[in-house]
């Protein structure tokens, strides 16, 4: 049963709960993120969201059953568009778990024993809201508050499924968890909801991927990502999404990073129409340090809005954003970054180094960085290029032999190899595969 498509409504939001037999506290935080949501106009952007027409969405379509644990349990036609992308060979060889989200529900999850018996706790946010709710109810909404970003409040009053992770103290997972979200209606509103918590002394990676077929209307995937990194601990994130062409993709994704400890976001953005996405850390602990790896490819009819920031609170922390974005036809990458350094955040450091390269002379970067010092003793830096693909290069590499769309690819695959070394072997051939067909035509 799916809710209605049409005006969001209170109602909406009480049938969405009812549907989930959620507590009350949760009926609670929805109704007044949408009373929120309903306030705030618009936001003002850089990309053109006129064609977006939240009111003819369908905002929840239910999962036929509960979660299977194993791949033969979950129904064929599902099943095939995930054994397409390899996600049942990927969670034998290199993960420690694995989820996959079809439209608004999980249809698969299932943690390896050996890290169960350790205390992991890996399943989708509705599940934890039933099975973990002191947990739940401490960080949801913690991080990423729903108040004054309209976005934010849409996901916390229709949020539907999503990850929940918790890794116990002294826990270090060594390979990592995924999740992969299907959209595969049209129309529809993708809500997820993950909140992960990496206890102190404990270390996580997670990966996520996304993707939907191309329809005639398009569609809204809205997600909000909420990160507690414990003391001494570290926490990778790694997400890439290849959207199709008619996904409006706008993500609210934050990172708080605790004393000592560490916090990565890996973000991979191919596909989608419109994409406004830019990770966030916060280093409230001493030490703590943020590091943020942005990769954006934008084609005709594409606006990529992404960028990275870092926001300093406590002394002696540190922070790096990396920003690589490729732009074709009339394809546009936009880079918004903030760097902030509180009065708190003593001898704090932060570098920043944006590049963009250009394939053709109809492709579009942008670059707004914003930095906010409120101590003399921060040390700062922010550096940016803009180049277009090396003619002189391509001869180089053609006249020892290479076609033109071999030796593009070469010199992309170059461009954008800081990015490509932070990721597992698998994933950084996935990556490169996807970014070679986003380019091509455009690179040879």
């Amino acid at each position: 049963m799916a809710v209605l498509s049409g005006s969001l409504n209170e109602q909406t939001v009480r049938h969405i709960s009812q549907i989930k037999h959620e507590p009350k506290w949760m009926l609670d935080i929805r109704l007044k993120a949408y009373r929120e949501y309903s306030r705030l106009p618009m936001p003002k952007t850089y990309v053109d969201l006129d064609k977006l027409d939240i009111n003819n969405l369908c905002f929840y379509n239910a999962p036929l059953a509960s979660p299977a644990d194993r791949w033969e349990a979950v129904p064929d036609d599902i099943k095939s568009v995930y054994q397409q992308i390899g996600l049942p060979e990927a969670e034998q060889k290199y993960l420690a778990g694995a989820q996959a989200q079809y439209n608004s529900g999980m249809i698969y999850e299932r943690l390896k024993e050996q890290w169960q018996d350790l205390g992991i706790i890996f399943t989708d946010t509705d599940t934890a809201v039933q099975k973990y709710p002191k947990l739940v109810k401490k960080y949801f909404t913690t991080v990423v508050p729903y108040k004054g970003n309209k976005f934010a409040a849409l996901n916390t009053a229709v949020w539907s499924g999503g990850s929940f992770i918790y890794i116990p103290p002294n826990v270090r997972l060594p390979i990592p968890l995924q999740a992969y979200f299907r959209i595969n209606i049209s129309n529809l509103g993708q809500f997820e909801r993950s909140l992960i918590i990496v206890d102190h002394d404990a270390s996580l990676q997670y990966v996520e991927g996304c993707t939907a077929p191309i329809f005639n209307t398009n569609s809204l995937h809205n997600s909000v990502v909420e990160i507690v990194v414990k003391p001494r601990s570290r926490m990778r994130y790694t997400g890439i999404q290849n959207w199709s062409t008619n996904v409006y993709n706008i993500v609210n994704s934050r990172m708080r990073v605790e004393q000592d400890s560490v916090g990565e976001w890996i973000d991979g953005n191919i596909g989608s129409c419109i994409t406004i996405k830019c990770p966030s850390v916060e280093l409230v602990g001493e030490h703590a340090a943020g590091n943020i790896l942005s990769l954006s490819t934008a084609t005709t009819g594409q606006h990529q809005d992404t960028g990275g920031k870092a926001i300093h609170f406590a002394p002696h922390t540190s922070s790096t954003i990396i920003s690589k974005s490729i732009s074709s036809g009339s394809g546009i990458c936009t880079y918004h970054g903030k760097v902030q350094i509180r009065p708190t955040a003593s001898h704090a450091q932060s570098s920043t180094k944006c590049d963009a390269l250009l394939i053709d002379h109809d492709s579009v970067s942008n670059t707004f960085p914003h930095n906010v010092v409120a101590r003399n003793d921060a040390k700062i830096s922010h550096e940016a290029s803009v180049s277009r693909l090396d003619r002189n290069q391509l001869f180089y590499l053609m006249s020892r032999g290479l076609d033109e769309n071999q030796a593009s690819s070469m010199l992309v695959n170059g461009f954008i190899d800081p990015i490509v070394q932070t990721l597992p072997m698998e994933y950084a051939s996935e990556l490169n595969r996807l970014i070679k067909l986003s380019m091509k035509g455009a690179i040879g």
